[in-house]
């Protein structure tokens, strides 16, 4: 099958010709870490996947056995020592933070499934950018951890917003707290991981669970993510009325119209769940 593949700075995106984009981060010498560079990747692919219709599922993964070991902190160290105060001020690491926000909450909220295929380390903000993902494949040698304590830093990068959500208030302030490592056995029991996988199956099978997606409603799907992660924070008659509004969107796509005379035929629906798990191979 055909693909287009654009390497960015730190990263590679390729875009298969079924519409499953595949972001890679490409800094395995330095596990992947978040370097400006990969910031800037992120934004880059983020922009070419929303306007490229063409894309039904987004599958992020990082090269040489690692996630992403969070922050660059070496480029840390460098604010720290740099002669400039404008450089290492507060209201500086502040403004870099909020232009990170940007993109983190785009990922979050792409109105598309994205699917983080996690082997080895997905440390401080590669643990928040896998919570970011709809759904997490790890290997079995994948772990997790909100390591920012042993910095002397606060959970950043949506975490504060997304692990209580993943596992609860009291959990979440546990493992940021405690900064302690979670092995991808306690994981899965947490919710965070969904499936689990040996380290050279993993990609294959991130790409078997993202074809599953590919006859899916666009519409349907988009609209159902979106008011999920309002959830938690919206009240019942909120969402209810938000519900009304999704349904008459999703009932006039034609996608509706199709499925619904299809059944009426007794003609395979276009996308079941079930039987494609059992026909993917």
């Amino acid at each position: 099958m055909t693909s287009e593949t654009v390497a960015l700075r730190d990263a590679q995106l390729t875009i298969s010709e079924d519409g499953i984009a595949l972001f890679m981060h490409q800094r395995p010498a330095a596990r992947n870490a978040l370097s400006m560079a990969l910031r800037q990747d992120y934004q880059d692919m983020l922009a070419r996947v929303q306007a490229d219709r063409r894309v039904r599922v987004l599958v992020i993964s990082g090269s040489g056995g690692s996630f992403c070991a969070g922050g660059d902190l070496k480029a840390l160290k460098e604010r720290h020592e740099s002669a400039d105060p404008e450089v290492r001020s507060p209201d500086a690491m502040r403004r870099r933070m909020r232009e990170a926000h940007v993109w983190v909450e785009q990922l979050r909220s792409l109105e598309l499934p994205v699917i983080a295929a996690v082997d080895g380390p997905a440390y401080g903000a590669g643990f928040s950018i896998a919570l970011a993902a709809d759904f997490v494949l790890a290997s079995t040698r994948a772990s997790f951890c909100m390591s920012f304590a042993k910095v002397g830093l606060v959970p950043d990068f949506g975490a504060l917003y997304m692990l209580p959500r993943a596992v609860g208030l009291t959990m979440a302030k546990e493992l940021a707290f405690s900064a302690r490592r979670v092995g991808v056995e306690e994981a899965q029991r947490l919710g965070i991981v969904h499936a689990v996988h040996e380290p050279e199956a993993l990609d294959e099978a991130a790409q078997r669970f993202a074809q599953r997606f590919l006859g899916a409603p666009r519409e349907a799907l988009a609209l159902s993510k979106s008011l999920l992660n309002k959830s938690f924070e919206t009240n019942y008659a909120t969402l209810a009325e938000l519900e009304c509004q999704a349904q008459g969107i999703a009932a006039a796509a034609p996608y509706h119209a199709e499925a619904v005379g299809a059944f009426l035929r007794g003609e395979p629906a276009r996308f079941d769940w079930d039987r494609d798990a059992k026909q993917t191979p």
